[in-house]
Protein backbone atom coordinates (compact mmCIF):
# COMPACT_ATOMS: atom_id res chain seq x y z
CA UNK A 1 0.00 0.00 0.00
CA UNK A 2 1.22 3.42 -0.62
CA UNK A 3 2.73 5.53 2.04
CA UNK A 4 -0.05 8.50 3.69
CA UNK A 5 3.36 10.41 3.81
CA UNK A 6 7.46 10.52 2.02
CA UNK A 7 9.33 13.66 3.22
CA UNK A 8 13.17 13.10 1.57
CA UNK A 9 15.80 15.25 1.88
CA UNK A 10 14.07 17.99 4.19
CA UNK A 11 16.01 20.79 5.06
CA UNK A 12 14.87 23.44 6.31
CA UNK A 13 16.77 26.88 7.11
CA UNK A 14 15.86 30.42 8.71
CA UNK A 15 17.81 33.36 8.93
CA UNK A 16 17.84 35.09 12.43
CA UNK A 17 18.86 38.02 14.13
CA UNK A 18 20.54 41.45 13.41
CA UNK A 19 22.97 39.86 11.32
CA UNK A 20 20.71 37.58 9.44
CA UNK A 21 22.56 34.27 10.86
CA UNK A 22 21.68 31.20 9.38
CA UNK A 23 19.88 28.53 11.78
CA UNK A 24 18.91 25.06 10.34
CA UNK A 25 15.52 24.00 11.84
CA UNK A 26 15.59 20.52 10.13
CA UNK A 27 18.15 19.04 8.33
CA UNK A 28 17.94 16.22 5.50
CA UNK A 29 14.88 14.71 7.31
CA UNK A 30 13.50 11.64 5.76
CA UNK A 31 10.26 10.02 7.18
CA UNK A 32 7.56 7.83 6.01
CA UNK A 33 3.88 7.43 7.31
CA UNK A 34 2.56 4.01 6.57
CA UNK A 35 -1.17 4.69 5.41
CA UNK A 36 -3.76 3.56 8.06
CA UNK A 37 -1.66 3.68 10.88
CA UNK A 38 -0.94 5.71 13.88
CA UNK A 39 2.44 7.28 13.92
CA UNK A 40 4.27 9.20 16.52
CA UNK A 41 6.83 12.40 15.80
CA UNK A 42 8.76 12.35 19.04
CA UNK A 43 11.61 14.87 19.72
CA UNK A 44 12.77 17.15 22.29
CA UNK A 45 11.86 21.00 22.20
CA UNK A 46 13.59 22.30 19.53
CA UNK A 47 13.87 19.29 17.22
CA UNK A 48 12.42 19.97 14.48
CA UNK A 49 8.66 18.52 14.86
CA UNK A 50 6.54 21.93 14.35
CA UNK A 51 8.79 22.60 11.63
CA UNK A 52 8.46 19.24 9.81
CA UNK A 53 4.80 19.24 10.57
CA UNK A 54 4.43 22.93 9.19
CA UNK A 55 6.21 21.39 6.09
CA UNK A 56 3.75 18.81 5.40
CA UNK A 57 0.73 21.05 5.80
CA UNK A 58 2.42 23.53 3.44
CA UNK A 59 2.83 26.80 5.92
CA UNK A 60 6.25 27.05 5.39
CA UNK A 61 8.43 26.57 2.52
CA UNK A 62 11.17 23.50 2.67
CA UNK A 63 14.79 24.81 1.64
CA UNK A 64 15.71 21.48 0.50
CA UNK A 65 13.45 18.30 -0.29
CA UNK A 66 11.10 16.85 -1.25
CA UNK A 67 7.31 15.61 0.54
CA UNK A 68 4.63 13.55 -0.97
CA UNK A 69 1.58 12.76 0.81
CA UNK A 70 -0.31 9.96 -0.99
CA UNK A 71 1.84 9.76 -3.95
CA UNK A 72 1.47 13.45 -4.40
CA UNK A 73 3.72 16.56 -4.43
CA UNK A 74 2.63 18.28 -0.95
CA UNK A 75 2.84 21.50 -3.04
CA UNK A 76 -0.22 20.24 -4.75
CA UNK A 77 -3.98 21.91 -3.13
CA UNK A 78 -5.96 19.25 -4.13
CA UNK A 79 -3.90 16.71 -1.91
CA UNK A 80 -4.68 19.32 0.79
CA UNK A 81 -8.41 18.24 1.31
CA UNK A 82 -7.32 14.92 2.31
CA UNK A 83 -5.65 16.49 5.42
CA UNK A 84 -7.14 17.22 8.58
CA UNK A 85 -4.96 19.42 10.98
CA UNK A 86 -5.01 20.01 15.03
CA UNK A 87 -2.37 22.82 15.78
CA UNK A 88 -0.79 22.77 19.04
CA UNK A 89 -2.90 25.41 20.41
CA UNK A 90 -6.20 25.85 18.40
CA UNK A 91 -8.03 29.14 18.42
CA UNK A 92 -11.46 29.37 18.01
CA UNK A 93 -14.16 32.46 18.52
CA UNK A 94 -15.24 32.40 21.68
CA UNK A 95 -18.56 33.63 20.97
CA UNK A 96 -19.43 30.83 19.31
CA UNK A 97 -20.81 27.43 20.01
CA UNK A 98 -19.44 23.95 18.65
CA UNK A 99 -22.35 23.85 15.90
CA UNK A 100 -21.46 27.99 14.45
CA UNK A 101 -17.96 26.51 14.71
CA UNK A 102 -17.61 23.76 12.62
CA UNK A 103 -20.37 25.50 10.31
CA UNK A 104 -17.74 27.63 9.81
CA UNK A 105 -15.28 25.59 8.79
CA UNK A 106 -17.48 23.37 6.96
CA UNK A 107 -17.90 26.21 4.76
CA UNK A 108 -14.14 26.89 4.29
CA UNK A 109 -14.09 23.33 2.73
CA UNK A 110 -16.58 23.78 0.71
CA UNK A 111 -19.27 21.60 1.94
CA UNK A 112 -23.23 21.85 1.15
CA UNK A 113 -25.63 23.00 3.64
CA UNK A 114 -27.08 19.16 3.63
CA UNK A 115 -23.48 17.13 4.03
CA UNK A 116 -22.95 20.18 6.79
CA UNK A 117 -25.57 19.50 8.67
CA UNK A 118 -24.58 15.62 8.64
CA UNK A 119 -21.59 16.31 9.44
CA UNK A 120 -21.60 18.01 12.12
CA UNK A 121 -23.99 15.70 13.95
CA UNK A 122 -21.71 13.32 13.43
CA UNK A 123 -18.61 14.92 14.74
CA UNK A 124 -20.15 16.27 17.98
CA UNK A 125 -21.53 12.80 18.99
CA UNK A 126 -17.97 10.86 18.02
CA UNK A 127 -15.73 13.80 20.46
CA UNK A 128 -18.37 13.85 22.93
CA UNK A 129 -19.67 17.31 22.57
CA UNK A 130 -23.77 17.19 21.60
CA UNK A 131 -24.92 17.81 24.66
CA UNK A 132 -22.75 21.27 24.55
CA UNK A 133 -23.92 22.06 20.94
CA UNK A 134 -24.94 25.64 22.12
CA UNK A 135 -23.03 26.76 24.88
CA UNK A 136 -20.50 29.52 24.40
CA UNK A 137 -16.98 28.05 23.58
CA UNK A 138 -15.77 30.61 26.43
CA UNK A 139 -17.36 28.67 28.70
CA UNK A 140 -15.53 25.43 27.88
CA UNK A 141 -12.20 23.81 29.21
CA UNK A 142 -9.33 23.17 27.69
CA UNK A 143 -10.49 19.37 27.13
CA UNK A 144 -13.67 20.52 25.51
CA UNK A 145 -11.63 22.78 23.43
CA UNK A 146 -9.29 19.79 21.95
CA UNK A 147 -12.23 17.45 21.75
CA UNK A 148 -13.40 20.23 19.09
CA UNK A 149 -10.01 20.83 17.72
CA UNK A 150 -10.19 17.54 16.49
CA UNK A 151 -13.58 17.90 15.27
CA UNK A 152 -12.91 20.55 12.78
CA UNK A 153 -10.02 18.28 11.86
CA UNK A 154 -12.60 15.90 10.33
CA UNK A 155 -14.81 18.40 9.32
CA UNK A 156 -14.16 17.85 5.28
CA UNK A 157 -13.56 13.35 6.55
CA UNK A 158 -10.07 13.15 5.75
CA UNK A 159 -7.85 10.59 5.28
CA UNK A 160 -4.40 11.79 6.69
CA UNK A 161 -5.19 13.59 10.56
CA UNK A 162 -2.38 15.23 11.69
CA UNK A 163 -2.21 16.05 15.86
CA UNK A 164 0.35 18.52 17.05
CA UNK A 165 0.57 17.82 20.74
CA UNK A 166 -3.00 16.90 21.10
CA UNK A 167 -3.02 16.00 25.31
CA UNK A 168 -0.94 19.36 26.04
CA UNK A 169 -2.39 20.83 29.18
CA UNK A 170 -5.08 18.08 29.45
CA UNK A 171 -5.84 16.27 33.28
CA UNK A 172 -5.43 12.65 33.09
CA UNK A 173 -9.40 12.17 31.94
CA UNK A 174 -8.89 14.47 28.89
CA UNK A 175 -5.81 12.73 28.38
CA UNK A 176 -7.69 9.49 28.07
CA UNK A 177 -10.63 10.84 26.23
CA UNK A 178 -8.00 12.09 23.29
CA UNK A 179 -6.14 8.98 23.19
CA UNK A 180 -9.69 6.80 22.74
CA UNK A 181 -10.76 8.91 20.11
CA UNK A 182 -7.11 8.99 18.14
CA UNK A 183 -7.90 5.13 18.25
CA UNK A 184 -11.68 5.52 16.94
CA UNK A 185 -9.59 7.66 14.41
CA UNK A 186 -7.63 4.43 13.42
CA UNK A 187 -10.75 2.44 13.69
CA UNK A 188 -12.48 4.55 11.06
CA UNK A 189 -9.57 4.02 8.44
CA UNK A 190 -7.69 7.31 9.24
CA UNK A 191 -3.93 7.16 9.30
CA UNK A 192 -2.71 9.87 12.05
CA UNK A 193 0.76 11.47 12.93
CA UNK A 194 0.85 12.47 16.03
CA UNK A 195 3.69 14.86 17.45
CA UNK A 196 3.22 14.48 21.37
CA UNK A 197 5.51 15.06 24.37
CA UNK A 198 3.48 12.56 26.20
CA UNK A 199 5.63 9.65 25.69
CA UNK A 200 3.04 7.10 27.54
CA UNK A 201 0.06 8.20 25.56
CA UNK A 202 2.07 7.56 22.48
CA UNK A 203 3.75 3.86 23.83
CA UNK A 204 -0.24 3.21 24.13
CA UNK A 205 -1.60 4.22 20.83
CA UNK A 206 0.71 4.45 18.41
CA UNK A 207 1.78 1.86 15.95
CA UNK A 208 5.04 3.12 14.90
CA UNK A 209 7.20 6.00 15.60
CA UNK A 210 9.52 8.61 14.23
CA UNK A 211 12.48 10.33 17.05
CA UNK A 212 14.24 13.20 15.58
CA UNK A 213 16.70 15.00 16.82
CA UNK A 214 18.54 18.34 16.01
CA UNK A 215 16.58 18.35 12.69
CA UNK A 216 17.44 14.61 11.83
CA UNK A 217 16.00 11.09 12.34
CA UNK A 218 17.33 9.56 15.14
CA UNK A 219 15.08 6.23 14.97
CA UNK A 220 11.82 5.00 13.08
CA UNK A 221 10.13 1.67 13.82
CA UNK A 222 7.21 -0.21 15.22
CA UNK A 223 7.42 0.05 19.23
CA UNK A 224 8.40 -3.86 18.90
CA UNK A 225 11.10 -3.35 16.50
CA UNK A 226 12.47 -0.31 18.66
CA UNK A 227 11.91 -1.47 22.55
CA UNK A 228 11.91 -5.36 21.89
CA UNK A 229 14.84 -5.73 19.99
CA UNK A 230 15.89 -9.04 20.81
CA UNK A 231 12.68 -10.27 20.35
CA UNK A 232 12.69 -11.72 24.16
CA UNK A 233 10.04 -12.42 26.73
CA UNK A 234 9.47 -11.74 30.61
CA UNK A 235 8.35 -14.54 32.52
CA UNK A 236 7.15 -14.86 36.23
CA UNK A 237 6.32 -17.87 38.21
CA UNK A 238 5.97 -18.24 41.64
CA UNK A 239 7.34 -21.38 43.78
CA UNK A 240 10.39 -23.22 44.92
CA UNK A 241 12.58 -25.42 42.71
CA UNK A 242 16.07 -26.52 43.83
CA UNK A 243 18.79 -26.11 40.96
CA UNK A 244 15.96 -24.83 38.87
CA UNK A 245 18.76 -21.62 38.17
CA UNK A 246 21.15 -24.28 36.50
CA UNK A 247 18.56 -26.06 34.14
CA UNK A 248 17.65 -22.67 32.61
CA UNK A 249 21.27 -21.94 31.78
CA UNK A 250 21.50 -21.33 27.85
CA UNK A 251 17.94 -21.11 27.92
CA UNK A 252 17.02 -17.74 29.53
CA UNK A 253 19.36 -14.24 29.27
CA UNK A 254 18.14 -13.53 32.71
CA UNK A 255 17.04 -15.49 36.17
CA UNK A 256 16.29 -13.38 38.63
CA UNK A 257 15.09 -15.77 42.08
CA UNK A 258 13.40 -13.54 45.52
CA UNK A 259 10.77 -14.66 47.89
CA UNK A 260 10.21 -17.13 46.07
CA UNK A 261 9.32 -15.42 42.61
CA UNK A 262 11.37 -16.41 39.19
CA UNK A 263 11.72 -13.21 37.02
CA UNK A 264 13.10 -14.55 33.99
CA UNK A 265 14.12 -13.17 30.48
CA UNK A 266 13.50 -15.34 27.39
CA UNK A 267 14.48 -15.27 23.93
CA UNK A 268 11.18 -16.37 22.03
CA UNK A 269 13.35 -19.65 20.31
CA UNK A 270 13.44 -20.94 23.97
CA UNK A 271 10.29 -19.68 24.91
CA UNK A 272 7.91 -22.48 24.83
CA UNK A 273 10.57 -24.28 26.65
CA UNK A 274 11.37 -22.97 29.07
CA UNK A 275 7.29 -22.59 29.98
CA UNK A 276 7.55 -26.43 29.68
CA UNK A 277 10.17 -26.94 32.40
CA UNK A 278 8.34 -24.03 34.94
CA UNK A 279 5.40 -26.17 34.99
CA UNK A 280 7.23 -29.43 35.31
CA UNK A 281 9.36 -27.77 38.10
CA UNK A 282 5.67 -27.53 39.99
CA UNK A 283 5.81 -23.45 39.36
CA UNK A 284 2.46 -21.42 39.04
CA UNK A 285 2.93 -18.89 36.55
CA UNK A 286 2.13 -15.54 36.94
CA UNK A 287 2.34 -13.14 33.94
CA UNK A 288 3.94 -13.90 30.64
CA UNK A 289 5.01 -10.27 28.41
CA UNK A 290 6.80 -9.33 25.48
CA UNK A 291 10.11 -8.17 26.92
CA UNK A 292 10.06 -4.22 26.41
CA UNK A 293 11.68 -1.06 27.56
CA UNK A 294 9.81 2.04 28.09
CA UNK A 295 9.84 4.17 25.13
CA UNK A 296 10.75 6.65 27.94
CA UNK A 297 14.21 4.83 28.77
CA UNK A 298 14.12 4.82 25.11
CA UNK A 299 13.89 7.99 24.08
CA UNK A 300 16.23 9.34 26.93
CA UNK A 301 19.09 6.95 26.10
CA UNK A 302 18.64 7.70 22.51
CA UNK A 303 18.99 11.40 22.92
CA UNK A 304 20.74 11.60 25.55
CA UNK A 305 23.35 14.62 25.84
CA UNK A 306 21.32 16.37 23.20
CA UNK A 307 19.95 19.49 25.34
CA UNK A 308 23.78 19.50 26.40
CA UNK A 309 24.87 19.70 23.06
CA UNK A 310 22.16 22.70 22.08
Amino acid sequence: MEPAIVVDGLKKTYKTGVRRKTRTAVDGLNLEVATGQIQGLLGPNGAGKTTTLKSIMGFVRPTEGSIRIFGRDAKDSEVHRRIGFLPEQPYFYGYLNPRQTLSFYARLCGLDKTTTRRRILELLELVGLSDSAHMKLSKFSRGMLQRLGIAQALVSDPDLVILDEPASGLDPIGQKEMRNLVLELKGRGKTVLLSSHQLSEVEAICDSVSIIGSGTLRCEGTLDSLLNPSNAYSIVARGRAEGLGAELDGLADEVIEAGGRYTLAVPERHTYEVLDLLRRRGLELERVDRKRVSLEDYFIKLLEGERHER
